[in-house]
């Protein structure tokens, strides 16, 4: 765990949810001494981010989207969407990162939901992606994860606040949500947040 306090926090969009974040006036980066490592990522699990608080409250507004199906939330972060779909009725949840630490954080939170998350399944019926176009040598490779997931058949929802490497044109918003945002994380208090299917 980080050496930052850390509570159990309401999530701002999807109270329904609990969640453990950093409870302080930080940003990503004060949590690595100011500096970027690359063998090291950043921990983004110790927030809750726009792009995954738009899904949670969508899922969990539209529990028709994940009724009786295999989930798989992509590079979770603090597991927020992953949580969303397990308590709107999904038959499996499933939760992968590139930072072990996340997927850590994705179980111990939805442990605090009351709720269980699955090992990853090969053909999810619904993928789920929260603020995942942060840069621009992240977004192809998401791009080409997520095509192949629809080529196979799978559903694909991301949450983007227009973080700007977002390949809008592959996708249909379905929604929009302003979401609370902390300052200190995004020199905001709100970032307006879609919802979007992969065509």
């Amino acid at each position: 765990m980080l050496d930052v306090p850390i509570a159990l926090l309401p999530v701002p969009l999807a109270p329904e949810i609990s969640l453990h974040l950093v409870d302080a006036p930080l940003g990503l980066f004060d949590l690595t001494g100011g500096e970027f490592h690359s063998d090291s990522p950043p921990p983004f699990w110790a927030f809750v981010w726009a792009g995954g608080q738009a899904l949670a409250r969508y899922l969990l507004d539209h529990p028709d989207e994940v009724a009786g199906r295999r989930v798989l939330d992509l590079a979770t972060g603090s597991g927020v969407a992953a949580i969303a779909a397990a308590r709107a009725g999904a038959a499996e949840v499933a939760a992968t990162d590139i930072d072990p630490a996340a997927v850590a954080a994705a179980h111990r939170n939805a442990a605090a939901n009351d709720l269980t998350l699955a090992e990853p399944v090969e053909q999810p019926d619904l993928v789920l992606a929260g603020d995942v176009y942060y840069s621009p040598s992240v977004a192809p490779a998401i791009t080409a994860q997520l095509r192949t997931f629809r080529r196979n058949g799978a559903s694909v929802l991301v949450g983007d606040p227009g973080r700007g490497y977002f390949p809008e044109r592959l996708f249909a918003r379905v929604t929009e949500y302003v979401v609370p945002v902390p300052e200190s994380l995004e020199e905001t208090g709100e970032l307006r947040t879609g919802v979007w299917r992969m065509r």
